[in-house]
């Protein structure tokens, strides 16, 4: 099978779909394997590396998307999506229920459309979102630690306070891989941290794992006010996987936070938790709305490139083998884990909570399959 590994172009994403050591596992399988110039050079993996792993480096996008299987982090941007054709399968993150237009112009593209956030393994966790999870809760204590500095318009509070003076005041909603990672950092700065949770099995977890270091609290309409109206910062880390995030926030509970106050909306990339949330960029990462500085970078994870890059690529090269190895219909027919990641084909939404969320009808995976492939 003939792989390509195009160049991520959005705003600063540096990180690449395959590694060296992942192109080496895929030639020494028999595939051919093209890589963009320069795909990994920002974090270290030059062209002469992937040529020695055995890959064909091409000069153009163009060419690494005339392949049957493209590999890729980001979603297609603008510029990409008219390379995208029928016949090829396009394997990503996509994030979907944010972009109805996205999805549309997948539909119209008639590729076959993987996307690795809603990939489930044999006990219904996320393996492919959940390493990329793991480093966006760790950076988002440290973007609101930065945000609360007074030169990006916070309040000046040390999460870790000195002695004599209280530390911050960290409230993170959702107790899932963001959350808990969130909460690991924010405890090991010495900030006052509060995590909000609904699943009493996950808070029991918590309990167990940060002990007294973390005040937990179940997660309801009066929690959450509460919550919110004391955090210095606010960190959103609410999921449900394959649908747009619940907005848990409303304008007027932003509005109940103190002035300078940081809100980072880790849900940004299924469309944010918030009334207040609308994405930014590693380029202009802040914003500030009812005197609440934001933070709603869709791709956080590529602040850092090369350990995300490592992270993504040791989950997700099992499944681009697979892919490879016995073709596009019969791996996923193989794997129900990895047909639950597949959302748009032949022209049709293939995952139930995309088609409902988007209001577009719903065409069973396991039939496209069968017969559109």
């Amino acid at each position: 099978m003939r792989i390509g590994v195009p160049r991520e172009i959005k705003d600063h994403e540096f990180r690449v779909g395959l590694t060296p050591a992942g192109v080496r596992a895929l030639c020494e399988a028999g595939h051919e394997v093209c890589v963009e110039t320069s795909a990994g050079a920002a974090i270290g993996f030059l062209d002469a590396h992937y040529r020695e792993a055995g890959a064909s480096i091409v000069a153009s996008a163009q060419e690494a998307y005339a392949s049957d299987l493209v590999i890729k982090v980001k979603e297609p941007q603008a510029g990409e999506v008219p390379l995208l054709h029928e016949g090829m399968a396009l394997f990503c993150y996509l994030h979907l229920a944010a972009s109805r237009e996205l999805t549309l112009q997948l539909m119209q593209s008639k590729a076959t459309c993987i996307a690795y956030e809603t990939v489930l393994d044999a006990h219904g966790n996320l393996p492919l979102l959940t390493p990329m999870s793991a480093v966006a809760g760790r950076l988002a204590i440290q973007m609101g630690a930065w945000a609360l500095t007074m030169a990006n318009g916070g309040s000046g509070v040390l999460l870790s306070g000195v002695p004599g003076v209280a530390p911050g005041r960290v409230t993170i909603l959702g107790g899932g891989v963001v959350g808990s990672n969130a909460a690991r950092i924010a405890v090991g700065m010495g900030a006052d941290v509060t995590l909000l949770e609904r699943d009493p099995v996950r808070l029991r977890h918590l309990e167990e794992v940060f002990g007294a270091q973390l005040k937990t609290r179940f997660s309801d309409t009066e929690a959450i006010e509460r919550c919110v109206r004391e955090a210095d910062l606010l960190v959103g880390a609410v999921l449900l996987p394959g649908k747009h995030a619940p907005k848990l926030i409303s304008r007027a509970l932003i509005r109940t936070m103190r002035p300078g106050s940081v809100f980072v909306d880790v849900s940004i990339d299924q469309g944010g938790c918030a009334a207040s949330s609308r994405p930014t960029t590693h380029s202009k990462p802040l914003y500030i709305e009812e005197g609440v500085v934001h933070y709603c970078v869709s791709n956080i994870p590529a602040a850092t490139a090369r350990t995300s890059t490592l992270a993504l690529t040791h989950a997700t090269l099992p499944y681009v083998l697979a892919l490879a190895n016995s073709g596009i219909k019969q791996a996923m027919l193989d794997d129900a884990g990895l047909r639950a990641g597949l959302n748009v084909c032949a022209g049709k939404v293939t995952h139930a909570h995309l088609a409902e969320d988007l209001g577009m009808p719903y065409s069973a995976a396991e039939d496209m399959l069968k017969y559109s492939i």
